[in-house]
């Protein structure tokens, strides 16, 4: 089980990209969070899984919907889990 920290920048609010998230998670059995950051054109992401499962969400994440335009994104991995009971999305 790992942790892993995203950060996706470019069109990805006001686009679904919160909700398709949410989606993809379920499917990889992963659990965390994802939330609009305030400056209107970045996500962030926690989430915890088999770190295969949190390296194909990544790659998915990557690329987004089919809305999202994704400039960029960070990511990091960590040892730390904070045990989530879901994936849930997260409200400015």
């Amino acid at each position: 089980m790992k942790h892993l920290n995203i950060k996706i920048f470019g069109r990805v609010q006001g686009i679904f990209f919160r909700y398709e998230t949410v989606k993809k998670a379920k499917q990889l059995n992963i659990k965390g969070f994802v939330k609009n950051e305030p400056d209107g054109r970045t996500v962030y992401i926690e989430a915890e899984a088999e770190e295969e499962n949190l390296k194909e969400f990544l790659k998915w994440c990557e690329k987004g919907p089919f809305l999202a335009r994704v400039e960029k994104t960070e990511f990091e991995f960590q040892e730390k889990i904070k045990n989530f009971p879901a994936f849930k999305i997260l409200e400015e």
